[in-house]
């Protein structure tokens, strides 16, 4: 091959990149040229790229209608059917997407279409006894289509009836002085806070609460949506009783405590009162503090959905807040969180939070909001009010029709109506003058009683069904044989009642290592009580992290649990989550003996 001179290879070179130059400027044009005749072409074809939603399922409470413009009297009654099966599968609430195919292509429907559709929905939700109310409507941004183009968002719900309103649970956590219980109050009383605490002094239980303004106790609160969607509260001199009588929807809030030395009471109500959702309260000027990363790690322990309020943004600027919700979202998604935060500044924001927050465990919604002047307080609102239930209709049958248990939480005694407790049903149904068995005591035995009249959120209720929480008046029955963690059931069931169990822990913090005999306290739903480590399978001790299958023995009396409850053990800084995988039941009690003598009539 002949060799080329240096000058003669400068200038060929030269040349050649003259040409790319000139060839990327021909080709840039003709790619241009291209470009004009395909989009010409497109807009000429009408056919632009159409947006989706997931595919419509057959199960769940979303419907997706295209049109609903003067149905014929008998598709009518198809469409008030398949409204009734979609109220049913959310346990009293349904969205519908108007304007949409089932496959979830977003169609859109005109002006006129749009209103003749929406009030045949109105005529539908009021002939299977439901009101309607629009979430949000969105124009369709189609450049082909010269014409207005809609979907719209429209929740459905039923008008209550003999208190079978729909009924959520909200677990409010947080560090100390991060205003839970003001935030609380400001919701339920409809009255903002003077920003000394006063919205919360209707929450407090003991003068030491008041006093010091730091929550001891659990308190609970409710929040009730009309079928409207309108926000139904203590203001306007509201009873409990109204409140219950008017919702179809309720929110109830359990403020727990946020000091480090009343610990042992905030994991007794996650574990206990099976809340469906944790509110994480965090102050603005403070950001993630004390026990703040202490309480977010117990939820994810318990496998709650969680999502966030960062609170007093009236006390720091707006710079402040945004930092205290980056580190939020840093926190969020470290690898031991894996979540993804999702930040509400608008309704709509709020409409998607709550859509999406059912779906997906992953989702945290951060709200940022002010007690004081009200500041993003109706986006809370709404996000409570589109919150749909975690359970279906389906799975909270299958509970009701399973024999009757009911974990006691509480035991009052009331003048003129004798003992009380206070819990959570957790299967079957419960009815006024029910016979039951309440278990164990200290020899591992059941005794029989009678309830003699229930109440729910403070109203009278005659039937109790799986998942609601309610006190039982059980009339002169001795207050002293009962005490928190027992259950109360059906005499046909025989419960499987232990001294010792067995369970599959992972530790989650030692100071040293966790080896035989050492004393922890175990939280199994509403059982609180002190368990000795009898043995590690097949290892020596643990250290933080590790995970293994542990023997533990309660010291005081003989507990009622069950296979595959979620458990979680603490002792000082020692912390592990696990759940039980064997019951071994002692050979000397007789968990099915019941004591003739404590017979109620």
């Amino acid at each position: 091959m002949m060799e080329m001179p240096v000058s003669e290879l400068g200038k060929n070179q030269g040349s050649c990149n003259n040409g790319k130059k000139t060839m990327s400027k021909k080709s840039r044009s003709k790619r241009g040229k291209r470009g004009k005749r395909k989009r010409s072409k497109r807009s000429r074809n009408n056919k632009p790229p159409a947006p989706y939603l997931p595919p419509e399922a057959e199960e769940g409470n979303i419907e997706y209608k295209l049109k609903l413009v003067n149905p014929t009297p008998y598709r009518f009654e198809h469409l008030a059917t398949q409204m009734k099966w979609r109220l049913q599968e959310g346990r009293g609430e349904a969205v519908y997407q108007i304007g949409v195919e089932d496959n979830g292509m977003l169609v859109g429907l005109s002006e006129a279409d749009m209103c003749a559709s929406l009030t045949t929905l109105q005529r539908m939700a009021e002939k299977v006894g439901a009101d309607i109310t629009l979430l949000r409507e969105t124009e369709l941004d189609y450049e082909s289509d010269r014409n207005c183009r809609k979907i719209a968002e429209v929740l459905v719900r039923k008008v209550p009836d003999d208190q079978q309103f729909l009924d959520l649970r909200v677990a409010v956590l947080g560090n100390v002085d991060s205003g839970k219980s003001t935030l609380l109050g400001v919701l339920t009383q409809g009255e903002l806070d003077n920003g000394r605490g006063r919205a919360r002094l209707n929450l407090f239980r003991h003068l030491h609460e008041i006093q010091t303004g730091r929550t001891s106790s659990i308190s609970f609160e409710i929040l009730g949506f009309n079928s409207k969607g309108e926000v139904v509260n203590y203001s306007d001199s509201r009873t409990a009783e109204e409140i219950c009588e008017s919702s179809s929807k309720m929110i109830t809030f359990m403020d727990l405590a946020g000091h480090q030395k009343y610990l042992k009471t905030t994991i007794f109500g996650l574990t206990s009162y099976c809340p469906d959702f944790a509110m994480l309260v965090v102050s603005a000027n403070t950001g993630i503090v004390g026990t703040t990363r202490e309480h977010l790690g117990l939820a994810m322990a318990l496998k709650l959905p969680i999502f966030i309020v960062v609170s007093k943004v009236d006390l720091c600027s707006r710079a402040t807040v945004e930092r205290t919700v980056r580190q939020l979202e840093r926190v969020l998604k470290q690898p031991g969180c894996n979540k993804v935060p999702m930040v509400v500044s608008s309704p709509d924001d709020a409409v998607t939070a709550a859509q999406q927050f059912t779906l997906s465990s992953s989702v945290t919604p951060i709200f940022s909001l002010s007690s004081v002047t009200g500041e993003s307080l109706k986006l809370l609102n709404v996000f409570f009010n589109i919150l749909p239930p975690l359970s279906n209709t389906k799975e909270q049958e299958e509970l009701m029709q399973q024999l009757t248990e009911f974990q006691v939480d509480e035991i009052y005694s009331v003048p003129d109506v004798g003992t009380v407790v206070g819990g959570t049903l957790y299967s079957g149904v419960c009815r006024e003058g029910e016979r039951l068995v309440v278990g164990p005591t200290d020899q591992g035995r059941f005794l029989r009683l009678k309830v003699s009249s229930i109440q729910r959120n403070r109203a009278a209720c005659r039937v109790l069904k799986a998942g609601q929480a309610a006190t039982l008046a059980l009339g002169t029955f001795d207050r002293t044989l009962l005490r928190k963690g027992m259950v109360m059931v059906s005499p046909k069931m025989n419960p499987t009642i232990v001294c010792q169990f067995e369970a599959a822990i992972v530790l989650l913090f030692h100071a040293k290592t966790f080896r035989r005999g050492s004393q922890v306290t175990v939280h199994v739903g509403n059982v609180r009580q002190t368990a000795t480590v009898d043995s590690l399978n097949g290892k020596e001790e643990l250290r933080s992290g590790e995970r293994a299958v542990v023997c533990f023995r309660f010291i005081k009396h003989p507990e009622y649990l069950r296979l595959g409850a979620r458990l979680l053990f603490r002792e000082g800084l020692t912390k592990g989550i696990g759940h039980v995988t064997s019951l071994l039941p002692a050979s000397q009690n007789h968990p099915h003996t019941q004591d003739q003598n404590q017979t109620q009539n």
